[in-house]
Parts: structure tokens; sequence; C-alpha cells
């Protein structure tokens, strides 16, 4: 284990947060995992470290939304290393962590689906402020817009099965209302099972919902 700074706000004592590191072939990955969806990805351990302090910012907004606080001084301590895997190279934290296969609390759990919540908050608050036509990449490419936000729903969908919460496709307005709901009351009440562990469950969702409202963010104007 190691401890990583700077401090999130200097001059004050920093709080460590436990972290899970998942280190791929071209691709690492940095998780908080008392904070689902704070996760950030780097081409090593240290440079993922440092993209996950960076967004420290970011993420308080998310905090705040679920009735939470990020400390005002935070520092990372890595307390758990896991292989990663093609999907980890892809794009994506793939692989949960030791910690995450144990039974949350009934409190662990309503503060998850706090922060779950909050992160599709945002998202939608991001995306109902952002221009419909979104800056392309450098090569010209990315989807807009709508086309995130529905990639997002459509991944949840799959995400869901994983803890055994199954969704027909959408056909109607509310049918995401609903899946999420469905979601949302397997979390809470510890029914939630399948092949991915409930509570990274919980965090590969979060992560995947704010990389792409930040995406949004940083792609309007």
């Amino acid at each position: 284990m190691r401890a990583v700074g700077p401090a999130w706000h200097g001059g004050r004592v920093a709080t460590r947060i436990p972290v899970v590191v998942e280190q791929g072939r071209s691709r690492t990955f940095a998780s908080a995992l008392p904070w689902p969806g704070w996760s950030r990805s780097g081409r090593d351990e240290a440079s993922a470290l440092e993209a996950l302090l960076s967004y420290a910012d970011r993420y308080a907004v998310v905090a705040r939304r679920a009735g939470l606080a990020l400390p005002a001084s935070v520092s990372l301590e890595v307390v758990e290393r896991v292989p990663g895997d093609t999907t980890t190279d892809f794009g994506a934290p793939s692989r949960p962590a030791a910690a995450e296969s144990a039974s949350a609390t009934p409190a662990a759990r309503r503060r998850q689906v706090a922060l779950l919540e909050a992160s599709w908050a945002v998202l939608a608050d991001v995306a109902a402020g952002a221009p419909a036509a979104l800056r392309r990449g450098p090569r010209g490419g990315g989807r807009d817009r709508d086309e995130v936000v529905r990639h997002v729903e459509d991944a949840e969908r799959a995400y869901a099965r994983k803890v055994g919460v199954r969704h027909p496709p959408y056909r109607a307005p509310g049918d995401v209302a609903v899946m999420r709901a469905e979601l949302v009351a397997a979390l809470l009440a510890g029914t939630a099972e399948g092949p991915w562990p409930a509570s990274y469950a919980v965090r590969r969702t979060a992560w995947h919902v704010l990389d792409h409202a930040w995406e949004i963010e940083d792609r309007s104007g």
C-alpha cells in the first residue's frame, strides 16, 4: 500500500481514499472504492492516480448531489491491485476488487445507490445544458449528445443483467426510468445477484454514466 499526493486542497490534512488499481497492457484504471464512479485511467499506475486526483473537483459535484461531501483534502492509498484484461485496454474498468465481493450493509447499499442516482442526475443536467451537436474529436469522430445518452442507457440494461435485473429492450418513453428503478430496488434490498458483485456493478455503472457526462461537458461549446 502507498499513499499518493499531493492533497486536493493544500494546507489541510489529507484524508486517505482507498483505491483499487487495475492494470492492463496499455491502460490502467484507478478507482476510489468508497466513491463509485470516481474512476480514471492512464497509461500506467502513476498517470491513472494523477488523473483520478485531477477529477476530484468534478466528482465532488456528484457527491454533493447525493447529499454527501468529498473530503476537502484527499490523498490516494492503493489498497489493491488487480490484473486488467482486454476490456481494460479497450477503455473500461473490468475487474472487481476483492473488497467488492463482500456483502454490503444496508447503510452502505443506501450510500452506493445515492451516488449512482446522483450520477444519473448529473448526466441529465449536463445533457440538458449541452448543444445537440458536440464538438468533434481530432479525427472528426464522436457521438452527438443524444447518441451519447442513448449509449449510456443501452449499456445500463446490459449491466443490470450482470446482477440479475432483466429488463426487455426499451420501447416507450419511461422504460429507462423503470429499468433504473428495478435496479435500485434490487441493490437496496440486497437481492442483486449475478456474475458481478453488486458493489462492483454500482462502480462500473456510475463510472460509465460519469465518463460520458464529463465527455459531453468537454465536447460542448
